[in-house]
């Protein structure tokens, strides 16, 4: 089971292993470290898998559309280093349940959802559940 959530999310034995997939653990002013984001909130973190800084300041910063973000992340996820991350992590979620987290509250526009996504277009097998 591949699930994803909210790193600010309360932890649930059901999240199994617990994976960062944010670049950084701070604030919005990106220098700031997150009080809320401690080394209990997740198991591993894997930053090679969240948006390059130059995406998420495109989309929070100068304007770029959520559907632009989209085709730009996406197309980050096939460079192959990134591939075999995602690779390795769908062949996981197979044998035991991930969680994804990211600071936004909302899977829907979270690139963490994109994500998992990539997951179980890799590995068809996989449950997606967000919350």
């Amino acid at each position: 089971m591949l699930f994803t959530k909210s790193i600010h999310a309360l932890i649930s034995p059901l999240d199994g292993i617990r994976i960062s997939v944010m670049s950084r653990h701070t604030l919005k002013d990106g220098i700031t470290p997150d009080p809320l984001i401690t080394l209990d909130s997740y198991n591993c973190w894997l930053p090679s898998l969240a948006p390059p800084s130059k995406l998420v300041g495109g989309l929070y910063k100068r304007g770029l559309s959520w559907d632009a973000f989209t085709a730009q992340y996406l197309a980050y996820l096939q460079e192959p280093a990134v591939q075999a991350t995602i690779g390795r992590l769908s062949k996981l979620a197979l044998r035991t349940n991930l969680t994804l987290l990211c600071v936004e509250q909302n899977a829907a526009h979270c690139h963490r959802r994109l994500l998992a996504e990539e997951c179980q277009r890799l590995t068809p097998q996989i449950h997606i559940e967000h919350h």
